[in-house]
């Protein structure tokens, strides 16, 4: 419904007089609502609290999926190892998701499919990937910098972004941290950890198709 008045997080919350992470929480899945929020969001948005209660037919996720590029079920994978890509897409595929995988092989491509410049100028208005795996150390742009300008974004800081690496550096894991990365990965990449941190972290929500992760 947000998508459809083509207002952000922040001007929603500014609407309801909520605050923004609560919102960001609330479509993440990963918090409680009060029925005071309901009539608040309902307000804002300008339905009826039962409309936004509401569960939708297939047929309208279906159409709304549509309208808005099913953009928002995409992992984005941005690593430049053909192995590792290899092995974690051999993994999700194990384990039963089936969000589609958008892989970079740089931080170039994966801030210009973040943000919907040049080749993905078409995805304009839609929201970002689901969750964002991001290699430390990526070509051209290093990953930690795409992290950095993922989360000065007011459109893209709210995507869960796991980092990937071979390091156990302490400094970086702490840097990473700090810009705002949920969780730290050390390669080679384990689908039972994947399940581990997306149970952790609340992102069974994110993930299509993947009751073997959802019940970790």
């Amino acid at each position: 419904m947000r998508f459809r008045l083509g207002i952000s997080q922040e001007e929603l919350a500014d609407r309801a007089d909520l605050h923004r992470t609560y919102i960001a929480g609330i479509e993440r899945g990963g918090r409680n609502i009060t029925l005071k929020s309901v009539e608040k969001l309902a307000r804002a948005l300008q339905v009826s609290a039962a409309e936004l209660m509401a569960v939708p037919s297939k047929g309208q996720e279906a159409s709304e999926g549509k309208a808005t590029g099913d953009f928002w079920k995409e992992i984005l994978l941005a690593e430049d190892d053909s192995r590792e890509i290899e092995a974690i897409l051999r993994a999700f595929r194990v384990a039963g998701v089936a969000n589609p995988v958008h892989v970079a092989r740089d931080g170039a491509t994966a801030l210009a499919y973040l943000f919907c410049a040049g080749v993905y100028a078409h995805r304009s208005g839609s929201r970002g990937p689901a969750v964002a795996l991001l290699n430390l150390e990526l070509p051209r742009i290093r990953g930690v910098e795409v992290l950095r300008r993922m989360k000065r974004h007011p459109g893209t800081r709210e995507i869960p972004v796991i980092m990937l690496s071979a390091s156990e550096k302490s400094r970086e894991i702490a840097e990473c941290r700090r810009l705002g990365a949920l969780a730290y990965m050390i390669k080679p990449f384990d689908i039972r950890d994947f399940g581990e941190v997306s149970a952790e972290l609340g992102l069974q929500w994110a993930l299509l198709g993947s009751p073997s992760l959802a019940a970790d």
